[in-house]
């Protein structure tokens, strides 16, 4: 930051500032005016709006409309399937200048070290990457995870620059029920910023939850529930992801009046779907056809974060806030035309310029060799439990239906789309292997596998062919975790995330390439879901209700209890 004397001179006109943006109109996200004249930076800081200004260096955007750099307030890096080197790359040239990440899908995975590494990764992207410490590692007691973290644990990497808080803090009845680990991690946090995660909860349950010191949530799904959290005092963070859609039911709440309590973030979105439709920019040009205001909009996109999250030096162009800047074709269309973090300007140079730092997590998928025999439902009744999707939401349906037993074993029917699931053990902990039913794949035949499963990331597998499911899980271990997708005896197409079997090495171009691949043959296969291998990931969640798995059986959410076999 430049000196204090050095900005006051700048503001003032006395001297010529560092950078001047001329042409351009500021578009104000506390009155919703539209301000003419020029904008003066002086290092990182803006200095001044609404006047005529001499700079040293002097950029042209006449008939661009100027708004603030948007901020994801809830996202994990990691689901975008590349490092957090790429994700700067693929996603601050849409105008996202600050992420304030939850990395307990890695730690999940390694533990601290992985929230030592996004640590200090956030000190060399362009983009300012907030590191929120993860609450539950693992999300509950019914799965097994890379890592536990405890309070203890989380003392050791408090106090780093990146900090904000406390991350989602998933487990609601540990809360509500004043579980002594919980506890004990909200103390230390006491004060501070604690993110919510508390899908569906309301009445009594939710003020216990909210008493806590909770602030935010991205768990609301409709308008009503979105209503009583506002009235509650949480702010709500309108969600849109490659999975977890909740723009359309959540547009209708954010108006001019709420807005200033209503925020956007991402959760997980990958490179596919941001080259198709976009991340943050794609929420703000939805949110606009749909009939919020502008003002509306680009206030949750940007100040409304800063303030939720205690971040006063962002969010507003004005005299004194960090140069996150953003110069958009027109506020309907948001595509962004120039970006600026911090005063520099996001371009390839700056880019290459970062210092990046080599990658963690390798060798982390120990998951045992398994065979076809292992994906039998051994069972002696026809009454099962079966998880529905919901497609668009992580939440689950908990069905029930009558599938026949054959030779001790419920085969998949896919006439019926119901189809077999697993979650396998990779952390080379137990081995453990548990199998149930599906409904709302669509899959005909073949296998899908993955080891981005939510939040313990195990090997999650789909399918109609024992033979196809042990061929993807075992072939997950030889690209150290990704995504696979087989059929009769073959691999018709992966993706590696050898970076805790979590992330790719390749650049985002690629990826979304790979993807794109996937995604054909899993249609192939008879899949109607646009996005399976995410939906396939939340369905290994505990803390998302109805019915999920883990490695340690099927989950009953609402009751909280795996099901007996």
């Amino acid at each position: 930051m430049a000196d204090l004397e050095t900005r006051i001179a700048q503001g003032r006109g006395d001297t010529p500032a560092d950078l001047v943006l001329r042409g351009g109109t500021v578009f104000d996200v506390v009155t919703g005016d539209m301000i003419a004249g020029d904008i003066a930076i002086c290092g990182d800081t803006i200095v001044g709006i609404g006047a005529g200004y001499e700079g040293r260096e002097v950029i042209d955007v006449t008939g661009l409309s100027l708004v603030p750099g948007f901020i994801d307030t809830h996202l994990h890096i990691e689901s975008s399937l590349v490092t957090p080197f790429e994700f700067d790359r693929c996603v601050v040239p849409r105008g996202v200048t600050t992420a304030i990440c939850d990395p307990h899908e890695i730690a999940n995975v390694i533990g601290l070290p992985g929230i030592r590494y996004f640590q200090e990764v956030s000190r060399h992207t362009l983009m300012d990457i907030r590191v929120q410490l993860s609450s539950c590692v693992p999300s509950t007691h019914m799965e097994t995870a890379g890592a536990s973290l405890d309070a203890a644990d989380l003392a050791e990497v408090m106090g780093h620059p990146s900090g904000i808080g406390l991350a989602e803090f998933m487990n609601y009845p540990g809360v509500i029920h004043r579980d002594p680990g919980c506890m004990e991690k909200l103390r230390l946090f006491a004060g501070g910023h604690v993110d919510g995660h508390s899908p569906q909860l309301s009445g009594r349950d939710l003020n216990a939850y909210i008493a806590a010191g909770i602030r935010t949530e991205h768990e609301a799904t409709t308008a009503e529930e979105a209503r009583e959290k506002l009235r509650k005092g949480m702010r709500v963070l309108i969600r849109e992801g490659s999975v977890s859609k909740d723009l359309n039911a959540l547009q209708p709440v954010l108006t001019d009046v709420t807005s200033a309590y209503m925020c956007l973030c991402t959760d997980d979105r990958n490179p596919l779907d941001i080259a198709e439709h976009g991340h943050l920019d794609y929420m703000i040009r939805s949110l606009i056809a749909k009939g919020s205001s502008p003002l509306a909009v680009y206030r949750a996109a940007s100040l409304s974060g800063a303030e939720a999250f205690g971040l006063k030096d962002r969010g507003q162009i004005a005299p004194g806030k960090r140069a996150d800047i953003v110069a958009v074709d027109s506020l309907e269309g948001c595509h962004a035309q120039l970006v600026l973090c911090a005063g520099r300007m996001a371009d390839a140079a700056a880019f290459a310029a970062r210092k990046v730092i080599p990658p963690v997590g390798r060798g982390s998928v120990k998951a045992p060799k398994v065979v076809p025999e292992d994906f039998r439902a051994r069972a002696n009744r026809p009454e099962t439990d079966v998880i529905g999707i919901i497609e668009g939401k992580i939440i689950t349906a908990h069905l029930r239906e009558e599938i026949a037993v054959v030779d001790g074993d419920k085969a998949p029917d896919p006439a019926r789309d119901l189809v077999r699931i697993a979650v396998v053990e990779r952390h080379g902990k137990n081995g453990n292997i548990a199998t149930g039913f599906v409904k709302g794949f669509g899959l005909k035949t073949g296998a899908i596998a993955s080891t981005v499963c939510h939040d313990h990331h195990n090997i999650a597998c789909v399918g109609v062919d024992y033979a196809d499911m042990a061929l993807a899980a075992n072939r997950l271990t030889e690209i150290e975790g990704g995504f696979v997708v087989a059929q009769g005896g073959k691999v018709l197409a992966e993706l590696a995330l050898p970076v805790a079997g979590l992330m790719s090495l390749e650049p985002f171009e690629a990826v979304k390439d790979r993807l794109v691949a996937l995604r054909a043959a899993a249609k192939s296969l008879g899949v109607t879901l646009e996005e399976p291998f995410l939906q396939l990931a939340f369905l290994a969640l505990p803390v998302i209700p109805a019915l999920k798995i883990t490695d340690r059986g099927m989950v009953d959410v609402l009751k909280f209890e795996i099901i007996p076999g």
